[in-house]
């Protein structure tokens, strides 16, 4: 795989990590400004629990995306590339459906330009 997308896999990986941590550990205040959501309802501990597990899931996936760069290659490392950052446009997708619309920018944007960057790879 080139080093071109194996940088922007890694990115997107990152940008997904750094997600996690602000859902898991970051201040309310930055919570609610980053996902659009009033500062009282995001100091509730269930929505604190809620944003908690959403950061599991988007640290997941960040974690996989980068693990799959090193620890597999050829075909199955493009298949699961592609298959991590097509969950990765749904997510962002749905978020943006949901919660705000920036996070398809945010979150989506990047993944669809790496996907097609991939798919260009491949063919």
């Amino acid at each position: 795989m080139s080093l071109l997308i194996t940088v922007l896999i890694i990115l997107v990986g990152i940008e997904h990590l750094g997600i996690m941590v602000l859902e898991i550990w970051g201040r309310p205040e930055f919570q609610a400004q980053a996902f659009g959501m009033p500062l009282e309802f995001v100091r509730q501990a269930a929505a604190q629990t809620a944003l908690a597990n959403q950061g599991i899931y988007n640290g997941m996936l960040g974690g996989t995306l980068l693990a799959s760069q090193w620890l597999l290659n050829g075909q199955a490392r493009l298949t699961t590339s592609a298959l991590l950052l097509i969950f990765v446009i749904i997510v962002a997708i749905f978020g943006s459906l949901t919660v705000k619309r920036s996070i398809f920018w945010l979150q989506g944007m990047p993944s669809i330009v790496t996907l097609i960057v991939l798919l260009m790879i491949i063919a």
